[in-house]
């Protein structure tokens, strides 16, 4: 053995331990953030809330979806639909909606002005210039929530420097392994990020699934004129509410959404998608990602150690401190069921994970609505002769 091969071999040895410290202090940072916000009371807060909903097409159960927000336990709010066209294959479903629930104020809006390239943003514009109320609160169409659900996300703005309150979600998967797969993946690692950067640096984006915030903040960071180009409008709404002088809280209320059954082909493209949009709004951070990718760094320390001991150590430590993480992050933290039932899956998907990882610095073209974009500096500009 050389002394090259060896000073190389320790090198990757002491890198792979990185992934094993990360696992262990997101399980701190979910322990902590949990705690605390469990033993919060809620300040006595529930100003008239406009709640916007953007919808493009139908899921798996959209019915119980949009009726889970006529159930609020909620003094005032008004519900606003927007749907692009009244073709739209939502719009029967929200017509039932609006007859089963009359003591609801409920309006469908068809139709936005094309403010950018970014149709979602076309229309929360839209809906955010007819909404009655000051507190607004956006969240996706295939978003359910709980009774309780405003109470929570509302309450925090009575403080006057938070800018917006944005939720972690739980899944509600159809039997599906890909499904499954991209369930698992949002509640084992991607929320140990969240929870990281909450703790190292501050919420600095929003979450799309739920996203409270004022008329007062939304002008201060430019309107949704600002980030009608942006393919990732949550992250840059919670973003720009932060560069306006804004805390964006995390709130212990997490929504669910669903996650439809899919071929490997979906499965691929939306994880290809949505990991290099990721990159594309946060690259630095998004590099360093390869330190917290446990599976292929033990993969490579148990080939490479020089007695059977070690790369036990290494195989060993990361499937106990990367168990331990997706539960307390998930399950007890986030109280996701899926990954509950499902927590077998989390090796397979980390082994994934790093391909689609590698696979997200092949370009910076992203096909969205079947329509291929080009992503320069987080803007959305459409590519000639695409689909």
């Amino acid at each position: 053995m050389t002394v090259h091969f060896a000073i190389w071999r320790g090198v990757v040895l002491l890198l792979a331990v990185a992934p094993l410290v990360y696992y262990a202090l997101a399980t701190l940072a979910a322990l902590r953030f949990f705690r605390r916000e469990h033993a919060r009371k809620l300040l006595d807060y529930t100003p008239a809330v406009s709640l916007l909903k953007p919808v493009r097409g139908l899921d798996f159960a959209s019915y119980e979806n949009f009726a889970s927000f006529c159930r609020l336990d909620y003094p005032a709010y008004e519900i606003l639909f927007a749907v692009n066209e009244e073709s739209d294959p939502a719009v029967p479903v929200i017509q039932r909606i609006i007859a089963e629930f009359p003591e609801r104020r409920i309006r469908l809006l068809a139709g936005a002005e094309q403010l950018g390239t970014n149709r979602k943003v076309n229309k929360l514009a839209r809906l955010a210039g007819e909404a009655q109320h000051d507190v607004l609160v956006l969240t996706d169409g295939d978003v359910r929530v709980s009774p309780g659900y405003l109470w929570e996300v509302v309450a925090p703005l009575a403080e006057p420097n938070t800018g917006a309150v944005t939720s972690f979600y739980r899944a509600i998967a159809q039997e599906n392994l890909w499904a499954e797969l991209e369930a698992v993946g949002a509640a084992s690692d991607f929320f140990a990020g969240v929870l990281m950067a909450g703790w190292t640096e501050g919420i600095s984006f929003g979450l799309g699934a739920s996203i409270a915030t004022t008329k007062d903040w939304l002008h201060k960071m430019g309107g949704f004129e600002a980030i009608a180009n942006t393919l990732a409008d949550d992250y840059e709404l919670g973003h720009r509410i932060k560069e306006a002088g804004g805390e964006v809280r995390l709130s212990r209320e997490a929504v669910w959404t669903m996650y439809p059954a899919q071929t490997f082909r979906g499965f691929w493209n939306h994880q290809v998608r949505w990991t290099r949009t990721i990159r594309l709004c946060r690259p630095w951070s998004f590099v360093g990602l390869v330190f917290t990718q446990g599976f292929p760094w033990v993969l490579l320390a148990a080939l490479i150690s020089p007695v059977s001991w070690i790369a036990a150590f290494y195989i060993s430590a990361y499937l106990v401190l990367r168990f331990v993480m997706a539960w307390t992050v998930g399950v007890w933290g986030v109280r996701d069921d899926v990954l509950r039932k499902k927590l077998w899956l989390v090796p397979l998907r980390d082994a994934l994970y790093f391909v689609i990882w590698l696979a997200s610095f092949a370009s910076n073209h992203v096909t969205w609505g079947n329509t291929e974009y080009l992503i320069r500096k987080g803007q959305m500009v459409r590519v000639a002769g695409g689909k």
